[in-house]
C-alpha cells in the first residue's frame, strides 16, 4: 500500500489515537475478525489485540473497496456513454468482468493473467500436450 494510505494515521495526535483506538474496540467489520487472524497466522504474525485484527480489515476492507470501485470506472470507459432511450432497469444491473477487474488491479501491482492452458470455449478441456517418453 502506498504512504498516502496511512497519511492520515500518520498526523493523528494522542487525543486522535486515543479516540480511533476507542471506535477500532466498537466497529464491526466486514471482514470477521476469524479470517484476518486466519491470514495473519499463516503470515506469522500473531497479536491478542483485537484492535489491530480490526485494522487490518479496515484496511483490507478499504483496499477492496478501491479496486471494485475502479474496475466500475474501468467498465464505463470501456462500455461508454449509453442511449438515454434504453430501459433504465436494465442499465442499473452491472457484471464485474475479468477485463475490467484486471485493469483494476494491474493499477495496485497485481498482475492477473489466464494461465497458458485456458480455453476460450464452453465445455471442453485443453490438456497441454506432453512431449511423448523418450528411449533410454
Amino acid at each position: 500500500l502506498s504512504p498516502f494510505f496511512f497519511s492520515p494515521l500518520m498526523d493523528l495526535d494522542e487525543e486522535g489515537a486515543e479516540e480511533l483506538l476507542r471506535t477500532l474496540e466498537e466497529c464491526v467489520p466486514v471482514i470477521p475478525d476469524e479470517v484476518v487472524t486466519y491470514y495473519m497466522e499463516r503470515a506469522g504474525f500473531t497479536t491478542p489485540d483485537n484492535r489491530v485484527r480490526r485494522l487490518i480489515a479496515l484496511a483490507a476492507q478499504k483496499f477492496v473497496s478501491d479496486i471494485v470501485s475502479d474496475a466500475l470506472q474501468h467498465h464505463k470507459i470501456r462500455t461508454g456513454p449509453r442511449d438515454k432511450r434504453t430501459n433504465q432497469a436494465k442499465d442499473k444491473r452491472l457484471t464485474l468482468t475479468m477485463e475490467d477487474l484486471s485493469a483494476s488491479l494491474c493499477e495496485y501491482g497485481v498482475n492477473v493473467r489466464k494461465p497458458e492452458y485456458f480455453s476460450e470455449r464452453q465445455g471442453t478441456c485443453t490438456v497441454p500436450a506432453v512431449p511423448p517418453p523418450t528411449k533410454k
